[in-house]
């Protein structure tokens, strides 16, 4: 049975580390809010607009990526489109689901913000890295 001791400098890393990300998460939250949508409206755009092979994704595929509810996300779309950031249409592969592709108001949008947010990732470079965890638990 492996050792479950955690250090102090376990416990330190992890600490360091939930810090840097909540510091980079409220510079998401705070640049979104200044740019007239919520958080979670940038991360709808931004995992449509990154969704592997696609420009669009189904409600089920968005409520994996963004870790959520299904019922959560189509009220979230259900925003977003009323904002005109994103529409909703019927799969042409499959006619049960619906795909939801950003707009031209929503494309602008997104790649202005994902540019911030990547000067800001850029800026942290060194300071704001995922710890070894290989280490942590070793004295």
């Amino acid at each position: 049975m492996p050792d479950d001791h955690i250090s102090k400098a376990d416990f330190e890393t992890l600490a360091n580390f939930r810090y840097q990300l909540r510091r980079y998460l409220r510079f998401s939250e705070e640049l979104t809010h200044r740019n007239g949508i919520t958080p979670l409206q940038y991360l709808l755009m931004l995992q449509i607009k990154g969704f592997p092979g696609r420009q669009s994704a189904n409600v089920g595929e968005l409520a994996e990526r963004l870790q959520a509810k299904h019922h959560g996300v189509v009220s979230l779309i259900s925003r977003c489109e009323a904002a005109g950031l994103v529409q909703r249409s019927v799969s042409s592969s499959d006619r049960r689901q619906v795909d939801v592709q950003l707009t031209e108001k929503g494309n602008e949008c997104v790649e202005q913000l994902a540019g911030l947010h990547r000067r800001e990732l850029l800026s942290l470079q060194g300071t704001f890295t995922v710890p070894d965890l290989t280490t942590l638990g070793r004295e």
